[in-house]
């Protein structure tokens, strides 16, 4: 994999940087040969988990090792479905962990998976088609090759909706981040969608947490436990955890932080949290017009209902609803737990993409029960009732822009994208950044956004209002709800907008578009054959670099502030803007 960070090797690695990487390399060899001989070394790539003892990999190219693959639960299949995970079983000899685990049964999106767990051709033939396991509860952990202990843990949830994801992705390769950070990364696979997220009556027992039906969000919480018990092991601190989430993976930070169950714990599980472009407010937290970024139980209540009464019609034992509702009260409980559970992922996203799409009712995201997710976090805030850590949370300034069918809601006119999701990724999977623009914004996007600049009625000014009720409103409700309880709130805007065009009006600093630069990955992904380019490598690894030591410092310290900012982080309401030129990061205080 392309890792660009400043220290990563390359045929064009500066000298000071290849001697550097030599001396690693000697390090590390010597400490895998002295345990290959038995010499009395220890191996650095074994390490004891409660679980069992697990064998890595080291990477010569990025100084780390890393472990893939590690079970935290038991695999959630059969009467396991829509439970809260499981402990999993002990192994008794070393087991290898050197590859990454199956993505989390999915229906396929251009964010990936395709059919072979990783970023492919095959995304593009897997639309909307089920792709992953159920046998996906896992993680990964990356640590620089050192000797050192006592090291910050940074977890990272993905995003994706809460639909789709995988940490096989490579742009959330722990490597760069592990090394540079100086830190143990950690990525665990969530359950994903309906098998995460799913509030149905006849799946209740009267226990809260499975009653709850956020059984992602339960995933995500066994997952810190795991870090809790073992990150000593891989010489992290157990007492310094920074939950880091992006999108969807943001909005479970938010949830995680104003968890009951997470308010209750003790000792704490994390420490430092780190949301990015996601919020936790309900349409009554927010001004009128908003998009709220938390759904009331009740809807995901009736997305539970459809579902039942959609399989049962397309089974044939019921022609409607009236007849499906007559069927259902028919059965038991139990009868109607086992006839879902029966259900194969693909028949289950079928029916939500032909079926409970037309309804609106084909999202998912944590569910307000009261129990395992506050009914309301921001009123939990209000009240104190919260985990109350330093927060760090950003948002990059076009968000909007990768959301262009959303735009009417903001007075446009159509999807302003022209183009399909296929069509879309094979574009970007074979373009060449670095040769003449292959295609023209008018290709990409609707007459009535273009020209993209003009005032209210273009494609950037339509994706500017879309940001605004999206995203900033709820940025503003619960950052300024914890600025109420405690100091330590910072927020950081991303502009890197430095694309080859017609992608810097396309897309600019849009939804994502950070992500690279916290994992100092640039390629492969879905974007980086557009995004990333010769020309613009000096300054986006600059910036990748500071990003990365911002990290740093807050997952150390519980402050972002360091020297290579070169300005200082006053908490929210300022803001730090992360920005570079072709040739240099340009970072400043507003």
């Amino acid at each position: 994999m392309t890792t660009e960070s400043g220290t990563t090797l390359s045929h064009k690695r500066p000298t000071g940087l290849r001697t550097r990487a030599a001396a690693w390399a000697g390090a590390i060899g010597a400490a895998l040969l002295l345990s290959a001989c038995g010499d009395g070394g220890n191996d650095p790539l074994l390490r004891k988990t409660h679980l069992g003892d697990i064998r890595g990999a080291v990477d010569i190219a990025s100084a780390t090792y890393s472990w893939k693959g590690i079970p935290y639960a038991k695999a959630p299949v059969g009467a396991l479905r829509w439970q809260p995970p499981q402990e999993p079983e002990a192994w008794a000899t070393p087991r290898t962990t050197t590859a990454f685990a199956n993505a989390c049964a999915q229906y396929g999106r251009i964010y990936g998976p395709g059919s072979n767990n990783k970023h492919d051709e095959t995304i593009a033939t897997t639309l909307n088609q089920a792709v992953g396991s159920e046998d996906c509860l896992y993680l990964n952990v990356w640590r620089p090759a050192s000797n050192e202990s006592n090291l910050p843990v940074i977890v990272f949830l993905h995003g994706g909706s809460n639909v789709s994801g995988y940490t096989a992705d490579p742009m959330y390769d722990g490597a760069a981040l592990a090394r540079t950070a100086n830190a143990i990364v950690v990525t665990p696979n969530f359950r994903l969608g309906i098998l995460g997220f799913m509030n149905l009556p006849q799946l209740k027992t009267g226990d809260a947490s499975t009653d709850s039906g956020n059984f992602t969000m339960l995933d995500s919480i066994k997952a810190l436990q795991f870090v809790r018990t073992n990150s000593s092991s891989f010489g992290g601190n157990p007492d310094n955890v920074t939950v880091v989430g992006q999108s969807a993976g943001a909005i479970n930070v938010w949830a995680l932080q104003t968890s009951p169950l997470m308010t209750a714990a003790n000792p704490k599980l994390f420490h430092r949290v780190m949301p990015l472009s996601g919020g936790i407010s309900l349409a009554t937290n927010l001004p009128a017009g908003s998009l709220p970024t938390l759904n009331p139980a009740s809807v995901y209540l009736a997305q539970g209902n459809a579902l039942l009464q959609n399989l049962v019609i397309g089974d044939g034992l019921a022609t409607d609803t009236a007849s499906a509702n007559t069927y259902i009260a028919s059965r038991t409980h139990a009868q109607i737990a086992d006839y879902v559970r029966s259900k194969s992922p693909s028949q289950l996203f079928t029916t939500l993409l032909t079926r409970l799409a037309a309804l609106g009712l084909a999202g998912s995201g944590p569910i307000p029960d009261g129990a395992v997710v506050a009914s309301d976090p921001i009123g939990a805030i209000n009240a104190g009732n919260y985990v109350k850590v330093p927060v760090l949370a950003g948002n990059t300034r076009d968000e909007g822009k990768l959301f262009p069918s959303f735009l009417p809601l903001v007075g446009g006119t159509g999807n302003a994208r022209l183009v399909t999701d296929a069509q879309l990724f094979t574009n970007h999977f074979s373009y060449n950044p670095n040769a003449a623009a292959q295609t023209t914004v008018e290709q990409w996007i609707a007459p009535t956004y273009l020209p993209v600049s003009a005032p209210t009625t273009g494609f950037t000014a339509r994706a500017e209002s879309l940001n605004r009720i999206f995203f900033l409103n709820s940025r503003d409700n619960v950052l300024n709800a914890l600025k109420t309880k405690q100091e330590n709130v910072w927020y950081y805007r991303f502009d890197w907008d430095k694309q080859p065009a017609p992608w810097n009006d396309i897309y600019g600093a849009v939804h994502v578009v950070d992500l690279p630069f916290i994992f100092g990955n640039f390629g492969p992904s879905l974007f980086s054959n557009v995004w990333f380019s010769t020309a613009n490598r000096p300054g986006r690894v600059e910036l990748s670099n500071a990003m990365m030591q911002t990290i740093s410092s807050f997952a150390r310290n519980g402050d972002p502030n360091h020297a290579a900012l070169g300005a200082s982080w006053a908490p929210w309401p300022r803001t730090m803007v992360f920005d570079a030129s072709l040739g240099a990061k340009s970072i400043r205080a507003e």
